[in-house]
This record gives C-alpha cells, sequence and structure tokens, in this order.
C-alpha cells in the first residue's frame, strides 16, 4: 500500500480547485507545463540552499500535477498526449529537484561523521544520484510491464495500473519527504530517506512481478 493509491482521494478533494481552472481556460497541458516550472524553480531554490521558499514550490508543483487531470475531465480535453506528457514532466521535476540538492553541495553522510572527511563531497553526491536512479526505476518499471505484458486498460482515463498499489514507497512520498524536509530544515535526511526508499520500493515491486507473473 503506497499513497499513489490513494490518489483518486487527493483528486477528489481538489475538484474545487480543479474547477476553478476549468473555468479560466487553461488547458491541461498548460497546467502540466506550470507544474514543470515549478519544480525548476524549486531545483534552483534548492540549489541555492533556499529550501524552505523552494519546499513551498515544490508543493505547488504536485498541487498543479494532480489538477491537471481534473481539468481534463471537467473540460473533456483528456488526451493520450496529455497523459504522457504529464508522466514526462513528473519525472523531470522528480530529477531536476533532487539534482538541485546536489548542486547544494549540503552535507549528508559526513553530517553523521561515518565517513572520512576527504571522502564527504563525492559520497553526498553519491546518496543524491542514488535517488535520482530510485525515483526514475521505481517508476519505470510500470512503463516495462505495460509494453511486455499489454496492459492497456483504462480507469478514470488512466491506464489500468497493476503496481498502483504495490511498492511502499513512491513519486507521492518521495514530495512529502523533500517538502517536509525543506521545512524542518532536515533536506539532507530527506536525501537518505529517498535514496533508500525508493530503491527498496523498486525491489519490493520487482519481487511482486517474480512471484505474480509467469
Amino acid at each position: 500500500m503506497n499513497i499513489t493509491a490513494l490518489r483518486p482521494k487527493f483528486i477528489k478533494k481538489l475538484e474545487p480547485v480543479a474547477r476553478f481552472f476549468a473555468k479560466t481556460g487553461i488547458t491541461p497541458n498548460q497546467l502540466t507545463v506550470l507544474s514543470l516550472l515549478c519544480g525548476m524553480l524549486c531545483a534552483v531554490l534548492y540549489a541555492d540552499r533556499l529550501f524552505l521558499v523552494g519546499s513551498a514550490v515544490l508543493m505547488l508543483s504536485a498541487v498543479l500535477d494532480l489538477v491537471d487531470g481534473g481539468v481534463a475531465r471537467i473540460n473533456k480535453k483528456e488526451t493520450n498526449f496529455g497523459a504522457v506528457f504529464d508522466w514526462i514532466a513528473d519525472k523531470y521535476v522528480d530529477t531536476i529537484v533532487l539534482l538541485g540538492i546536489g548542486v547544494s553541495g549540503i552535507p549528508i553522510l559526513s553530517r553523521l561523521g561515518i565517513i572520512p572527511v576527504q571522502w564527504a563531497p563525492t559520497a553526498d553526491f553519491a546518496i543524491v544520484t542514488l535517488a535520482i536512479i530510485g525515483s526514475m526505476m521505481n517508476t519505470f518499471i510500470k512503463p516495462v510491464v505495460y509494453a511486455e505484458i499489454g496492459f492497456d486498460g483504462r480507469k478514470d482515463g488512466k491506464i489500468f495500473d497493476p503496481l498502483e498499489g504495490i511498492g511502499f514507497f513512491g513519486r507521492p512520498e518521495t514530495l512529502i519527504v523533500l517538502i517536509i524536509g525543506g521545512l524542518t530544515g532536515l533536506i539532507w535526511l530527506s536525501v537518505l530517506v529517498v535514496a533508500v526508499c525508493t530503491n527498496l520500493s523498486a525491489i519490493q515491486r520487482i519481487l511482486y512481478l517474480y512471484r505474480t507473473i509467469p
């Protein structure tokens, strides 16, 4: 079970926001672009160690990402391209936000005093790299399953996802952990959590597929 499985409930809670945007005439793809731009701004702010403001912008990016689909349904503008573009934009946001933290040069493992000082910069950036890899692989598993096995059923305009509730740490958890870390001054700990948990979650999904797919 993960927060992704609760996505429909979050979308329903944000229905008034989606209806507001729907009335403005803004298109779903434009909202996706705004979400991407907010993610890029967050990365710049994180790189400058403005973690508090950056986390607020990341929260806005996440809200826009949830709302764009609602606007598409309300205005009957759902498209296959929109679904694909939304997915791609999400991964760009995840990657550049984590990269922004890496560029900031904040100490991560070196804070714990478990590695020699001279190795600290390399080790800390390695943790950020692992976080990026885990974030990407955790999601990459899904399209591989779709392509190889042929899942093509749709529910609420999205491809039916056999992995929706599998994996304890997905994209929503990643964003929430990063936002909380930025707001509390513990962004270094957030990256460490993301690096460990996204990769463990990816392994969990692989093991699930191994047991369930012939």
